[in-house]
């Protein structure tokens, strides 16, 4: 990835199986999501990778700002197709366990003591959508695609849906969720989600070092404050909603529909919810 102008790396760029932590100058740290072969797509390795590496960086007090990325020209896919395949063959007990670990991924970004920026580019799909939705703020270039499309696949978006809720209205995660519809960067603007949108002529990586910028103009310790804030006044899900969330994934991962979805996915036809319907207008 191409390197800022003002924010030159610093300390140490440690590459991780699925992750790269660069600590950049001024405090900033890049969480780079670095699977560009499957569009940085979840599974096992990566969310392991990704609790490990928030929890350790929340405990940094000299860091300010947390930029999250993925490496190339995605953002993310969501889930890896290999890694729902396998979920799909489990039980619906460790379906819970394993939902129960994701939710705690996306908890620890909602959570995190620093401004978190997500800085996205092609796509954010399911867990992608999720991440973006848990930063506080997120930078998206012009004609990026969002999407939950997990109902289509005989899915539920369980875990990020709490978090969905508490970003955006209702009417708006509504839309999204039920017919998991794919929507570009400025179609979704007006929903919140997206804090500032890079022009098609104009450079990404410049955009986001100013947007990073703007961030750094406040006190570290007023920063922190100021988020601590804002968790107060607006509470993460509770235990029970985090749970239930959990439960609802793992419910519709031990559905035959979702066996069929998938399945479909891979070969690239209909299921039999969608074989008589007419061919969807964009």
């Amino acid at each position: 990835m191409s390197q800022f102008k003002h924010f030159s790396l610093v300390g140490k760029s440690t590459q991780l199986k699925r992750l790269r932590i660069e600590h950049l100058s001024h405090g900033v740290v890049r969480l780079v999501m670095s699977r560009p072969e499957v569009r940085n797509a979840f599974d096992e390795v990566f969310i392991a990778e990704f609790i490990s590496a928030l929890k350790e960086l929340a405990e940094d007090s000299a860091l300010r700002l947390l930029v999250i990325q993925g490496e190339g020209h995605v953002f993310s896919a969501g889930a890896d197709l290999g890694y729902m395949q396998r979920q799909a063959a489990q039980s619906f007990e460790k379906n819970f366990e394993d939902a129960k670990v994701l939710g705690t991924l996306f908890l620890q970004v909602a959570n995190f003591p620093t401004p978190v920026l997500a800085a996205v580019r092609g796509a954010a799909i399911g867990g992608g959508f999720g991440l973006a939705a848990c930063a506080d703020a997120c930078l998206s270039e012009a004609g990026a695609v969002f999407a939950m499309s997990e109902v289509r696949l005989g899915l539920v978006p369980g875990v990020i849906g709490p978090y969905v809720f508490r970003k955006l209205a209702l009417a708006w995660a509504q839309k999204l969720m039920l017919a998991g519809v794919r929507v570009t960067a400025e179609e979704l603007l007006p929903s919140g989600l997206i804090s500032n949108l890079v022009k098609e002529n104009e450079s990404f990586d410049d955009a986001l070092e100013n947007e990073m910028n703007k961030y750094l103009q406040a006190s570290p310790v007023a920063s922190r404050r100021c988020k601590q804030l804002i968790l107060d006044c607006n509470p993460l899900p509770s235990e029970i909603v985090t749970l239930n969330a959990a439960r609802h994934i793992a419910l519709a991962r031990s559905e035959p529909d979702a066996s069929e979805g998938l399945k479909c996915f891979f070969e690239k036809v209909r299921t039999r919810w969608q074989m008589d319907l007419p061919k969807e207008r964009v």
